[in-house]
């Protein structure tokens, strides 16, 4: 019995040392989070609520919003006046939390029950107009945002299927290439007469085919499920997918590359897909953030894959209006490919 478990202590000492020898996986485990923690933290602690940002409508003959607009203003809120169909444009996009008419004595607001910040900040305006005005003077109603396309919903579902994308191409293809080698099955494949280039493209071809039924899955569950529209080209909405899903697996090709532990792929793989997770628009408007960070947020591969789905399915937009978002995606997939085959560590 003494001896089962002084065996047993020391396979236990003898994984503990070869975990704490390897300062990539302590980096990654220990370091990378309380990192991560901290930056969160200096980013997000002691800040104040963010302003709702809301739209007026403007150009009725007659109706001067001005008034209305500066009260706002300088009540905190961020705003901006435009027409009626603009205003539904920005609502619908995330842009703004909702849109407002004013004629002077009422107040009618585009709004979807739904969504938190859009009844918040309805009732924060309502308030301050009260203010301004005399309280018994001010009506209100509400006209919901409830059409397929113009819910909450609708604007989530797109920032679902991308980041489901995404983290199937870093975890499909990165992860699974690591633990090729770190169970030495990439050695005994080095050792049949396969070209290592076939390896790589069978590996990526699987991907590409599990990609259909995952993101068909999806597609049915957002239009038949929910009524999420599809208002744009399907050419246009297959090509975002492919190239976006070619864009996050080369990515997993690349940060597996010369990675030999499964830990450290693990850090690696969260590294990437964290700040997309925050930044690029999943849950709501990237456009939100400030605009010194908006380049920056620009330049993700999945901000880019989200708008180019968002345009196409609830704004009708051509495979045309959206090129430049696939060439920026093409560009990270061919980029990420070429680096990761270069570097590649096959032993």
């Amino acid at each position: 019995m003494m001896q089962r478990w002084t065996a047993f202590s020391q396979m236990v000492l003898a994984r503990l040392r070869e975990f704490y020898r390897e300062p990539e996986a302590l980096f990654w485990v220990y370091g990378f989070p309380v990192i991560l923690a901290v930056g969160l933290g200096i980013a997000f602690s002691n800040r104040p609520p963010e302003a709702p940002r809301v739209d007026v409508i403007g150009g009725s003959p007659g109706i001067n919003v001005e008034e209305l607009a500066e009260q706002l203003r300088q009540a905190g809120l961020v705003l901006e006046i435009h027409d009626e169909a603009e205003c539904r444009h920005r609502y619908v996009t995330g842009k703004t939390a909702l849109f407002i008419a004013w004629d002077g004595k009422n107040l009618h607001f585009g709004i979807d029950p739904t969504r938190f910040e859009s009844v918040s900040a309805r009732y924060q305006v309502e308030a301050i107009v009260r203010k301004w005005k005399s309280p018994d003077s001010i009506a209100v109603d509400e006209r919901p945002e409830t059409a397929p396309g113009n819910r909450y919903i609708d604007f989530l579902m797109p920032g679902l299927i991308g980041m489901n994308l995404m983290g199937g191409g870093m975890w499909g293809i990165g992860f699974v290439m690591v633990e090729m080698r770190v169970r030495k099955l990439l050695k005994r494949l080095l050792a049949t007469p396969m070209h290592r280039s076939d390896l790589l493209l069978a590996i990526l071809t699987s991907r590409m085919v599990m990609l259909f039924p995952e993101m068909l899955s999806l597609g049915l569950v957002a239009y038949l499920g929910f009524g999420v529209p599809m208002r744009g080209s399907i050419l246009a909405l297959l090509v975002l997918l492919i190239v976006g899903a070619f864009a996050f697996s080369g990515m997993g090709l690349l940060a597996a590359s010369r990675t030999d532990k499964s830990e450290t792929v693990v850090g690696l793989i969260n590294l990437v897909m964290l700040p997309m997770w925050l930044l690029s628009g999943v849950f709501f408007s990237s456009k939100k953030f400030p605009d010194a960070a908006q380049p920056f947020i620009q330049a993700l591969p999945l901000t880019q894959l989200n708008d180019g789905l968002r345009e196409v399915m609830l704004e009708g937009k051509s495979l045309t209006d959206v090129a430049w978002r696939v060439g920026i995606l093409a560009a990270y997939a061919v980029v990420s490919f070429a680096l990761g085959v270069l570097y590649f560590k096959w032993r």
